[in-house]
């Protein structure tokens, strides 16, 4: 069940839109002795291993410096070496600072992703943040979890992870796609379109959020005229986008990844552009760089969710410290919350293995005392206290399935110069159950 309810609204100004908000040391021990550590059922059920690490805690990343979703890499990489740079001047976790190793994850297709997990292991990672394809992911979580090491994903949204059969092993800070597509679906539908055509690429990330913006719409009175089902890796959009044309519906909703570049030219091309008909955009697409080259006003109005709270002024000014070619942030705040969780779980563990990572994380994201930084929340750890780390993409609070139980949906909108600006239009605060 998801309980959905509008957390504020601000007027959107379109020219604001400078900033945005939009994905070798010792680790746990040999391969063979993290997989005896993954045989718990669930995260929240995950017993104590009989193998411990080696004191020092060895954090892996598979995110995207290429491919399809490469416009995420530079604000997920910052925000975990912010994090992991707190975490060291704090002193670390264990005694020792944070080994980090950052990978390229590319996309589906090519087998980077496998490659860099393989290094990775050999590396000896606890805990591999990434990817942010839920595609890459689901290619690569029995490679990770199989050895006994904690997969933490700040962008994954499919459903699908949910259920998987991850050893107990797997966490995201991003929410499933069924909070996602509810509220877009309730969005469009509020919007007063009764006809929605959708183009959505051909993936579990995809397909799962199609199936729940046009369950959401629907029931709201709405109909989806026609869905079309494409292949992101096709030279041309042409007959896809003629589909959609032939049905004429006031909506069009985009789901896809640096694809949607070409997938709006065409529907530019066919007549069917932002100012005839209504688009919507999700977080896979919804960029600050991927529109700049197209003509002026080409995405004005266009309305798209990204998950997560809006990312502090302070925040994004210290991930700009670190990479001062930033400009979209997006699953930063997430990436930065799935380092600090992993070495809050260490340190709580007093063991950097993986499955001692993963048998506290969900302790340290809820029911204690709430705390905001590493620094706050170790000290209390280290006073005997149990902690509740409340991160910057919001209360986190893992369930039995390592999703997060509360989330936030921001709906931003793009004004004349192709951008959105950081703050949203509105946050809508949803609750999963079950």
């Amino acid at each position: 069940m998801i309980r959905i309810a509008p957390t504020g609204r601000v007027l959107a100004v379109a020219a604001a839109a400078s900033l945005a908000l939009t994905a070798c040391g010792g680790g746990g021990g040999d391969t063979a002795a993290k997989q005896s550590e993954s045989a718990a059922p669930s995260a929240a059920a995950s017993s104590a291993p009989a193998a411990k690490g080696d004191g020092t805690l060895t954090l892996g990343t598979v995110l995207p410096q290429t491919g399809s979703l490469a416009f995420l890499g530079p604000p997920e990489f910052a925000g975990v070496d912010l994090a992991v740079k707190e975490i060291n001047e704090a002193g670390g976790v264990l005694g020792k600072p944070i080994t980090k190793v950052h990978t390229d994850s590319g996309d589906t297709s090519t087998n980077i992703a496998s490659q860099s997990v393989d290094k990775l292991l050999a590396q000896k990672a606890d805990a591999i943040i990434g990817a942010a394809s839920s595609s890459v992911s689901e290619s690569i979580v029995d490679k990770i979890t199989g050895a006994g090491v904690v997969q933490f994903s700040p962008a994954n949204t499919s459903d699908k992870f949910t259920t998987i059969n991850d050893k107990g092993l797997y966490f995201r800070t991003a929410p499933p796609d069924k909070l996602q597509g509810r509220v877009l679906g309730d969005l469009i539908a509020a919007d007063g379109n009764d006809s929605i055509g959708i183009l959505a690429m051909q993936d579990s990330y995809g397909s799962g959020l199609a199936d729940q913006i046009t369950k959401t719409a629907e029931e709201a009175g709405a109909s989806v005229v026609e869905r079309v089902d494409y292949d992101p890796k096709a030279a041309d959009f042409s007959a896809d986008v003629a589909k959609i044309k032939a049905k004429n519906p006031k909506a069009i909703v985009l789901i896809g990844f640096e694809e949607g570049a070409k997938v709006v030219a065409e529907l530019v091309k066919q007549g069917l552009s932002a100012d005839k008909h209504k688009w919507y955009m999700v977080d896979g697409n919804m960029s600050n760089t991927n529109y700049l080259k197209m003509p002026k006003g080409t995405l004005k109005g266009v309305k798209g969710t990204i998950p997560g709270a809006e990312a502090p002024e302070e925040f994004r000014k210290k991930l700009q410290e670190l990479d001062p070619k930033l400009s979209d942030f997006t699953y930063s705040a997430e990436s930065y919350d799935a380092a600090n969780l992993i070495a809050l779980a260490a340190e709580a563990a007093k063991d950097d293995s993986g499955a001692s990572i993963a048998a506290k994380l969900p302790e340290v994201s809820k029911g204690g005392e709430k705390c905001k930084s590493f620094k706050e929340c170790v000290d209390l750890l280290k006073a005997g206290k149990d902690i509740d780390y409340d991160g910057l993409s919001g209360p986190v609070e893992f369930n039995d399935a390592g999703d997060p139980a509360v989330a936030t949906i921001g709906v931003y909108q793009y004004g004349d110069d192709n951008k959105y600006p950081g703050k949203a239009l509105e946050y809508r605060t949803g609750k999963i159950e079950g």
